[in-house]
This record gives C-alpha cells, sequence and structure tokens, in this order.
C-alpha cells in the first residue's frame, strides 16, 4: 500500500476512533487495538496523536475525553453532551437579549446555544472569544461581532490569555451571558485557571450577569473557584435540577429560574 493510502487509512481510522470516544467518554489501548484490528502500539501511537490534537487525555492504560476536578472535557465532547438541556436553557435566556444590546457571550457550548438562536433579534452587537460563536454569527444580518482575541486554545476553540483579559477589561456591555463546568454549595467552578480568568473578566465588564448551567454540573467542583453564584442576576438551569438542589439555591438567596 502506497504511503498516502497509509496517510489516508489512518486519518480514517482516527476519525472513527474519535467519534467512539466522543460516545463512550472512555477506552482501555487494549481494548481499542482489538476493536479496530491493530496492533497494541499503532493504537498507542493513535490515542497520542488524538492527545496531541487536544481530543483526548490519557491516563495509565487509556483514554477519556470526560471532564474531571482538574480537567475540563474538549469542546467536541460538550458541543454533545446534554444538548436538549442547553437548548432548553437557551430558549429562556434569549428573552433577556433585547435589540440594540451589546452582549457578550463565553466559549461554553451552553451559551453557542443561545448564539444560534439571535437571529432576528436586531440590530445586536455580540463580543465573544469563541471561534464557533463567531463562526455560527458571522453573516447574519443586524449582528455586528466583535472578536476578542489572544492566544487560540484548540481544546476550547477559543482565544485565552493574557491578550484575551485585556480585550475584554477595555469594553463595557450591557449583559453577559456565561457558563461554567461545575456548581456546588453556592459558588461557581471551573477547572483551568485560564479559563477563570477570562469569566471574571467577563463578569466585570458586562452590566448584568447570566449563568446558563444544565443540570448535570449541579453538586460538582472542580479545582478553582470562579465566583459565587450570588453574583449573577439571573441562574437559568433546566428541570433535570433535584428538588433538594433548588431549594438549595433558593435558601441561599440566588435568582434561579427552570427552564
Amino acid at each position: 500500500m502506497s504511503e498516502q493510502n497509509l496517510s489516508r487509512r489512518r486519518e480514517e481510522r482516527l476519525d472513527e476512533l474519535t467519534a467512539l470516544l466522543l460516545a463512550e467518554g472512555t477506552g482501555t489501548a487494549q481494548d481499542l487495538a482489538e476493536r479496530f484490528d491493530v496492533s497494541l502500539m499503532t493504537m498507542h501511537r493513535d490515542l497520542d496523536e488524538l492527545e496531541r490534537r487536544g481530543l483526548v487525555r490519557k491516563f495509565r492504560g487509556g483514554v477519556t475525553t470526560q471532564p474531571s476536578g482538574v480537567f475540563e472535557s474538549t469542546v467536541l465532547f460538550r458541543q454533545q453532551a446534554m444538548i436538549a438541556q442547553k437548548q432548553a436553557i437557551a430558549r429562556a435566556a434569549r428573552r433577556l437579549v433585547e435589540p440594540g444590546m451589546s452582549i457578550m457571550l463565553d466559549d461554553s457550548t451552553s451559551v453557542l446555544e443561545l448564539a444560534r438562536l439571535l437571529d432576528g433579534i436586531t440590530p445586536l452587537r455580540v463580543v465573544t472569544n469563541f471561534l464557533t460563536g463567531l463562526r455560527t454569527l458571522a453573516g447574519t444580518p443586524g449582528i455586528s461581532l466583535t472578536a476578542l482575541g489572544g492566544d487560540y486554545d484548540p481544546n476550547h476553540d477559543s482565544f485565552l490569555g493574557v491578550g484575551c483579559v485585556e480585550a475584554i477589561e477595555a469594553l463595557r456591555v450591557d449583559a453577559v451571558f456565561v457558563s461554567t463546568s461545575a456548581a456546588a454549595e453556592g459558588l461557581a467552578y471551573h477547572q483551568e485557571q485560564h479559563i477563570v480568568s477570562v469569566k471574571r473578566a467577563m463578569l466585570a465588564a458586562a452590566a448584568r450577569r447570566f449563568l446558563l448551567l444544565d443540570s448535570g454540573k449541579l453538586g460538582r467542583v472542580a479545582l478553582h473557584r470562579v465566583v459565587p453564584l450570588e453574583s449573577f442576576d439571573l441562574v437559568i438551569v433546566d428541570e433535570g435540577i433535584s428538588e433538594e438542589q433548588l431549594a438549595d439555591l433558593r435558601e441561599r438567596g440566588i435568582p434561579v429560574e427552570v427552564a
């Protein structure tokens, strides 16, 4: 087989491997090698390549696309998780956006669902660091875009770092819509410090703050505290929230709406 055909065949296998891991979350190198009928050494090379591309995270004996308290899952995984819940939350958040507003959107897949609903709420100025969000809204009549620069992070498909924070600090918007990877005991959490810095800057740059939080993130913590949940004007959750979790939020005086 020619080198070109071998390369194409490997890319096809990598695509199939990525789809499988996104669907199942985790896998061992041995099991994956058997399922794809390749040697264990070949599978380790494939998994090393997927890790290099930021699509999986390796651990002893296997890989995962799922988040932990220290690592966030890839944007590809997050785009496939809790889709119906995120869409319900986005529909509730849409009513908070009015023509003539300036709004800031973070790089979360929950807020991406809101971006997909903004067509028709015009004129509107949208500020974001999320490349997927920029692509979604580019060319939409009546929506003006401001892209936040910085260092590109392929794991999040967004721009982060000092450059992004400084770009945010130069702006003031009517409202910001963000999500985070975990929330518990009245606090919002995230695994990665550079993400926390950007989210905090976004919250400081907005007159009103809204948190879009699917129920799968409730009752979980991560390495870094972002802000207290009471910092938000409204926290929008889906109906998967338990009665105990909802009661806890309300007892803490946190404004919450169930989509």
